[in-house]
């Protein structure tokens, strides 16, 4: 499972699409997806909304959230219409808000066939209720689809830090922490109830640049990318 957050769509304008950066997701979920990995991408609408934007248009919480799930739709759609140009095939658009006319309701045991027979899913809407950013659903999804891992594409954050880079030049990067060692570090990579559901399902998550190129397929590939969060598997007995 992949978490696209939307201003990886927007590029450097930062609200909107910008074609060349949409291009761009599109392909490197593409090689994801060429090395036969079952690929769900769950997508956020912060380019053109956030919840925390409501105060300043004079518009309630709640409804700018409900505006927040109908720019994941956009994006959803726009990177469907990508990933067919590129020449993707069957590619689903779920959604927890019903929009029939122009996505599947999200049902977890269609979108899994829909996984099994090799066509990428992209979730969007959240989970369908105000007051949840797209982190939660990110990490909710890849557990109702029993997903090996949740890769949580950062904009402009490499990976896990011991301190601030930007602060600190010589601060270090975890290659690999557990969820334990996250939680005392107070790790900051997605919302608080996202992680906590993450840490008390032992869901790993690689946390990565989404500017890096091939980062999403280098990852699946075994590479040294970013950072690892993840619960150390038990030894066998008698070891």
């Amino acid at each position: 499972m992949v978490k696209l957050s939307g201003e990886a769509l927007a590029g450097a304008a930062g609200t909107g699409v910008d074609p060349g950066s949409l291009a761009r997701m599109a392909e490197e979920l593409l090689a994801v997806h060429r090395l036969g990995v079952e690929l769900g991408v769950v997508v956020g609408g912060g380019n053109y909304f956030r919840g925390r934007m409501a105060d300043g248009w004079g518009i309630g919480r709640a409804e700018a959230d409900n505006i927040g799930m109908l720019g994941t739709v956009m994006n959803a759609l726009m990177l469907r219409g990508a990933l067919t140009g590129k020449g993707a095939g069957d590619v689903r658009v779920m959604t927890a808000v019903p929009m029939q006319s122009v996505a599947e309701p999200f049902i977890r045991l269609r979108a899994e066939r829909h996984l099994r027979r090799g066509l990428i899913v992209v979730l969007a809407g959240g989970i369908g209720q105000p007051y949840v950013t797209t982190d939660y659903p990110s990490v909710q999804r890849a557990l109702e689809l029993e997903a090996d891992a949740l890769l949580v594409a950062k904009r402009g954050v490499d990976g896990v830090y011991e301190r601030d880079p930007n602060q600190d030049p010589t601060a270090q990067r975890f290659s690999v922490l557990t969820h334990e060692q996250a939680v005392a570090a107070r790790v900051k990579v997605m919302d608080e109830s996202a992680f906590v559901l993450a840490s008390e399902q032992s869901l790993p998550m690689h946390i990565f640049d989404v500017s890096a190129p091939g980062a999403m397929r280098r990852i699946c590939e075994g590479e040294d990318i970013g950072t690892l969060i993840a619960t150390p598997t038990q030894p066998p007995e008698g070891s």
